[in-house]
């Protein structure tokens, strides 16, 4: 857990693979927001077509890469979450999801997690990849 927490820290733009309502694929750039009791928070709107391509599928992946050339792939299922704790943390964090959103009981705002997830980390150094579950 501790390796896929840094490396999405540290690389925090990742890219968000969903299926749309005609069974396409849809990717489209996101931002990690914090982990949390081994969970990851991401958030978005209510108002948009990821949230209904989560809400009708959802077992989503991420992908991000490094400046060295290495990535991570993360798999899960994403739940949403109403709390407002965690809410408010992210709107307290986050300059661009504030100003979106502006307070953490916006009813558009919809933050969400990943369970039973996956993430793998790799690189190009011949090294086998490296999976972790939580």
């Amino acid at each position: 857990m501790n390796e896929t927490v840094k490396f999405l820290s540290d690389n925090p733009v990742v890219y968000l693979a969903t299926v749309d309502m005609n069974g396409y694929p849809r990717v489209r750039p996101f931002q990690f927001m914090f982990e949390k009791d081994s969970k990851v928070y991401f958030c978005t709107s209510n108002q948009k077509d990821v949230y209904a391509q989560i809400q009708n599928q959802p077992y989503v992946e991420f992908s991000s890469m490094s400046k060295d050339f290495s990535w991570i792939r993360l798999f899960g299922k994403a739940v949403f979450s109403n709390d407002l704790n965690i809410k408010k943390k992210i709107i307290e964090s986050n300059d661009l999801v504030r100003s979106i959103y502006q307070t953490p009981d916006n009813p558009v705002f919809e933050v969400f997690y990943l369970e039973d997830a996956e993430s793998t980390i790799a690189d190009f150094s011949g090294k086998p990849p490296r999976t972790f579950r939580f």
